[in-house]
This record gives C-alpha cells, sequence and structure tokens, in this order.
C-alpha cells in the first residue's frame, strides 16, 4: 500500500499557525510548508542550545517568526489573532523527560495550560478550518506488557511529562467537545512514536549524543540500553500531521478519530542499544557504548504503537524502513558538518521522503 501524500496544493498559500517551530520537529515542519508556499507564522521560545536546525536554516525560511512563551496568554493571544489561521499545528512543549523530572511546575504549565491558552485563543477566530495537538506515544497508561497501544487504550504517565501529555489529551478533548463542536471545527490531537532525524541537538536524546560522542572520539552512555522504542525519522511524524490536517480541514473532520498514532509500521520496536551501535559504526565510532553507572530517573522499558487507525482512516502509513531512517539521519549529521547550506540538503531529505512510496 502506497501511503497517502501530503498535498502541497492544499497547503500553498494556506495561513498556518505552526507553534514550537524553532524546535527539532517544529523545524522540519516549518522546512516542509515553507517549501510548499504555505503562509507560517510561529510561535516558539528561542531555539535552545549553541547549535539548532532552525538558527541553522531561519534565514532561508518563509514564515513569520514570534519569540513568545505560551505560558503568556496575553502575547500569545495577540499573536494568534494578527496572524488569522485556518490551520494550526501545535508542537509547542517542554519535550523532555528527564528535564520533567528537574522542572515538573514549568513542564505543567507549559504542555498542559500552555496548550489550554492557545485553545482558548484559536476561539476567537473566525476562518479557522481544524487545529492538530501534537501529544507524545507516552501519552498512555503503560503496564509494560509489551503490547503496542491503540488509540482507546486509558491514558495515563508516571513521570511529569507523561502525565503532562496525558492532561494536555484530556483538555484538549474538553476544549474540542465544549468550543468547537456546534462550530464544526474539529479539534483533534497526534501521538507519534520516538523520533529521530538530522538537526535534533537536544540534551538526553540519543542520537544528539551519539553525535556530540562522535565529534568528542568518545563512546557514548546509554542509561536504559534494553528499552525498546517505536523509533520513526522526524519525516514520518510530520508527514502524518499533515496528511491528518488535509483530512480534518477537508470537509470529513468530524467523521475522522480526533486521535490518531503515528510511528513504525506494524508497531516494530527496536532497543536503544540496537540504535545506538548501528548509528556509531556509521559515525566510524568503533568502541561500544557504555552504561551510565549512576542511579537515573525511571523511565518506561518497553513502548509500541499501533498504527493501524491512521492506516485505515487515512491511508497513512510510515515508509523508510529503521535501516533507511538510521542512514538519513547519519548522512544529514555528516553534511551538517560538511556542507554550508543544510538547508538545501534538509529539502533534499524532504524531496527523497516524497519520492518514497
Amino acid at each position: 500500500m502506497t501511503s497517502a501524500p501530503v498535498n502541497p496544493e492544499f497547503w500553498k498559500g494556506r495561513r498556518v499557525l505552526l507553534t514550537g517551530h524553532t524546535g527539532f520537529k517544529g523545524s522540519w515542519a516549518a522546512a516542509w510548508l515553507s517549501k510548499m508556499g504555505a503562509k507560517v507564522t510561529g510561535i516558539s521560545l528561542a531555539a535552545e542550545g549553541d547549535v539548532s536546525l532552525y538558527n541553522s536554516i531561519a534565514n532561508q525560511l518563509s514564515i513569520t517568526s514570534h519569540i513568545i512563551d505560551i505560558r503568556d496568554a496575553e502575547a500569545l493571544t495577540a499573536a494568534v489573532r494578527d496572524s488569522n489561521p485556518e490551520i494550526v499545528l501545535h508542537m509547542a512543549a517542554q519535550a523532555l523527560v528527564r528535564r520533567s523530572y528537574r522542572e515538573s511546575v514549568y513542564t505543567y504549565e507549559t504542555n498542559v495550560m500552555g496548550t489550554v491558552n492557545l485553545l482558548q485563543a484559536l476561539r476567537e477566530l473566525e476562518e479557522l478550518k481544524a487545529a492538530l495537538i501534537i501529544t507524545s506515544d507516552k501519552v498512555y497508561q503503560n503496564n509494560e506488557d509489551g503490547r503496542a497501544f491503540k488509540e482507546s487504550d486509558p491514558l495515563g504517565g508516571d513521570d511529569p511529562y507523561s502525565s503532562s501529555k496525558a492532561a494536555c489529551e484530556i483538555a484538549a478533548a474538553s476544549y474540542a467537545k465544549s468550543f468547537y463542536l456546534e462550530k464544526g471545527i474539529p479539534i483533534a490531537t497526534g501521538r507519534a512514536g520516538n523520533v529521530i532525524g538530522g538537526g535534533d541537538f537536544s540534551e538526553d536524546r540519543l542520537i544528539p549524543d551519539i553525535w556530540r560522542a562522535a565529534r568528542a572520539g568518545e563512546s557514548v552512555t546509554l542509561r536504559y540500553p534494553g528499552a525498546t522504542r517505536p523509533w520513526q525519522h522526524v519525516l514520518e511524524s510530520v508527514s502524518g500531521y499533515l496528511v491528518y490536517l488535509q483530512a480534518l480541514a477537508g470537509g470529513n473532520g468530524a467523521e475522522l478519530p480526533k486521535a490518531l498514532n503515528f510511528g513504525p509500521r506494524d508497531g516494530k520496536v527496536v532497543t536503544v542499544g540496537e540504535i545506538a551501535r548501528a548509528v556509531q559504526q556509521a559515525f566510524g565510532i568503533e568502541r561500544d557504548w557504555a552504561l551510565v553507572n549512576e542511579e537515573q530517573p525511571p523511565e518506561k522499558s518497553h513502548l509500541a504503537l499501533d498504527t493501524s487507525l491512521a492506516k485505515e482512516t487515512l491511508g497513512w502509513q510510515s515508509r523508510w524502513t529503521s535501516s533507511e531512517t538510521l542512514t538519513k539521519t547519519v548522512e544529514w549529521y555528516k553534511a551538517f558538518g560538511e556542507t554550508t547550506d543544510i538547508y538545501a540538503f534538509t529539502l533534499s531529505q524532504i524531496d527523497e521522503y516524497e519520492a518514497t512510496s
């Protein structure tokens, strides 16, 4: 089966609000939307760190950027009103599990109240067609039984990050029913598996940690090498979000599920250790990964997603195998160190993805 494509004609000239546009996934979404001629307004904090994908490509993006904390309801509402979007893709979040233990209140304020602030601001819009709120594969009540989660499974979350995203789901569903249903405006949530790809430089993320280790000529250290995750390339998740929004805004949004999983085909999972070993080899690191010795905050060992509902309702499924995903990821990081036009290389990978059936 060929996966449903992202339709450039749908997005050309479309007014799109993209929150979190300076983040890893947000930067890829901004590049893709800009490439298709969408009129993108971005709302986000400034990109973190000395190196970021967004800062590397920002000058070449066709986007109106606002550096706003989504916890600031007044500033957020003003920017939303001024941009008057037809389509909203909400990615802004505190997205790191270990950071959520250190900054728990900030995590809940951003992920829950930041989303509520956005949904409240969108109520003023008269031309809004659809909004997609991005949460996580970690929103499910995870009993570590190894089963792939379906959208109908109970929500939960033991750590602050996971529970904040589950709470975000509940808030979004409430706003959808309370304020948008009678207007015929679909508000939905997208739950993606663990995303990798070029341009992620975040703390406590596997591929960035390996990239930094490769530059330093060191072994990467892993916290939970036996943990399994539904790894997928960033373009898989972004394509799922865009295809979902096309359908939500396309006239039959009321008939679609209001939450969908996006992950690898057949719920395939790979261990952290296996990914690390393969990527280290691709970077030319001969030594194996090392285990972190100090005590770590708890994280779930097993996580998998059932993406059959996205396939049934949207015709969407992942395109790249795990091997292709790792190859494209490593190629991007190598190009980042070799080319002066990483934006062109980023667009070339989007072209390659679009050409894959």
